[in-house]
């Protein structure tokens, strides 16, 4: 591919993403892709700086006016430091929460206005939206349990430490971005084993592959 792919894997606590991007990234390897494996809050330097200060909840006190402010200061960084890069230089990028994260961590459980929360949105991605986004489904109950045995005597984080229906709605509000932008987004069940979900990963992940593949050429055969 002449330009990268670009996706995101989005969804709550406790759905496994970590897992399947590593999983996705060994299997695209030997495939002779090359892989850029990042994250969000972080990925940059610059956003890396920004993470600790969003996850620790130093800036809850201060609302969600401020933390997606800060969200947006650092996926501006982490766009142009490495996505942008990876991308234009025809690596696929596997991106562990992206901008659907804000819209629904900040904008709808967080009950910020749309037009503001799409205005901040605009100015950080700066065009950089991803080719494909998986959403890890799970239910919030089943997932906080997972998140908590991964995660053993650590400290839950800002957001996994937040109440049940919050959690609720935030999956909620992923599956309406999922039905809203269907060919953007694939909704896989997270519920099922790592070995289940990581065959469902694969399948819908190689087949957007070779779908843009069959575009590029049907495009180069055009412009010949």
């Amino acid at each position: 591919m002449a330009r990268g792919f670009f996706i995101t894997f989005e969804g709550g606590e406790g759905a496994g993403k970590s897992t399947q991007i590593r999983r996705l990234a060994e299997k695209l390897r030997a495939k002779g892709y090359k892989i850029v494996m990042t994250r969000e809050p972080g990925g940059s330097p610059g956003a890396e700086a920004v993470r600790h200060v969003l996850l620790s909840g130093a800036a809850e006190p201060f609302g969600p006016e401020m933390e997606a402010l800060l969200f947006a200061a650092a996926r501006s960084d982490h766009v142009e430091q490495v996505i942008r890069p990876a991308v234009e230089s025809g690596k696929i990028v596997l991106c562990d929460r992206f901008l659907d994260s804000s819209r629904v961590y900040q904008g709808g459980a967080g009950n910020l206005d749309p037009d503001y929360m799409a205005e901040i949105e605009r100015i950080a991605v700066n065009g950089m939206m991803p080719d494909m986004t998986l959403i890890l489904d799970i239910d919030p109950e089943e997932g906080l349990k997972r998140a908590s045995a991964r995660r053993g005597a650590a400290q839950a984080d800002r957001f996994e430490k937040e109440n049940l229906t919050i959690h609720q709605r935030r999956r909620k509000a992923f599956l309406e971005i999922a039905e809203k932008e269907p060919d953007r987004c694939i909704v896989i069940d997270a519920s099922a084993s790592e070995d289940a979900v990581e065959n469902m990963v694969t399948a819908a992940v190689f087949a957007a592959i070779e779908a843009r593949k069959r575009a590029s050429s049907t495009h180069a055969k055009k412009g010949a």
